[in-house]
Parts: C-alpha cells; sequence; structure tokens
C-alpha cells in the first residue's frame, strides 16, 4: 500500500461563537476566533489517498486530477469566504473548527476519488494545530 498526499493552501475567515453564552464565555473558550469582526487563517489543506501504484503510470492517482478535484469541490469554496456565512457545505448551526472542516472536506472529496482510497485529510489552521480525519 502506498500513500499519497497533495496540498492545497486557501485563507478564510470565520467566528466561534455559541449565542446562548456571554461575550466573556465566547472569549475565554475560543480567544482570538471569538473576535466580532471575524478572525482569518491562512490554512493548508493535505488530502492523501492510499492504494497500489498502477503497473503503467506508476501512480496510486494522478496528482493533477487530485488537485482539480480538491480545488473543485473545497478550495474554490472556501478560498477567501466567510466560513460562518458563505460556504454551502458547511450547516450554519455547526461551529466552523478545523476539527469538523476537516469532516465537512472528507465528505466533499470521498464521493470523486476513483482507483484508490481517501485516506486522511488533514487542516493545518496554525503551524501549531491541526485536525487529521480519517472517515471514521
Amino acid at each position: 500500500m502506498v500513500y499519497l498526499t497533495r496540498r492545497e493552501r486557501f485563507n478564510a475567515a470565520h467566528k466561534l461563537w455559541v449565542e446562548s453564552w456571554s461575550e466573556e464565555e465566547n472569549l475565554a473558550t475560543f480567544g482570538k476566533c471569538a473576535n466580532r469582526n471575524w478572525h482569518g487563517h491562512n490554512y493548508e489543506l493535505f488530502v492523501t489517498v492510499k492504494g497500489i501504484p498502477n503497473p503503467v503510470t506508476g501512480f496510486v492517482m494522478d496528482v493533477k486530477l487530485l488537485s482539480r478535484i480538491i480545488n473543485r469541490t473545497i478550495i474554490d469554496k472556501v478560498d477567501h469566504s466567510n466560513l460562518n456565512l458563505d460556504v454551502d457545505f458547511i450547516p450554519k448551526n455547526v461551529q466552523p473548527t478545523t476539527e469538523m472542516l476537516a469532516m465537512f472536506f472528507w465528505q466533499q472529496l470521498e464521493p470523486h476519488i476513483e482507483d484508490c482510497v481517501l485516506h486522511c485529510i488533514r487542516l493545518c489552521e496554525t503551524e501549531n494545530i491541526f485536525a487529521e480525519y480519517f472517515g471514521e
């Protein structure tokens, strides 16, 4: 089994906020991400597929095709967007955390992966924070 990873980048804003909480509770829980005027990140998205390399091409998957799928299904929708308001596949009643985004991205990508298997979505919010989702 060979694992192949493609990295894509995007910039987006979000706000983590629970309406029923006070401003103090929200700020204590979510910090800068509770900024009333939103808060932005330069995200890095790593998509890993796994499979047996094709004996003719040597590819687990054509990485150009993988990039096109990632861009069409995710990046084109989230780049320079407000994750709370602008993205059709992110429910409005869900906090757009790195953890939740990784799961939503999996749901968008998985139906488009053919001839191999989607293994992992790794979403980096900062150089110190990332979430990984394996479809479980």
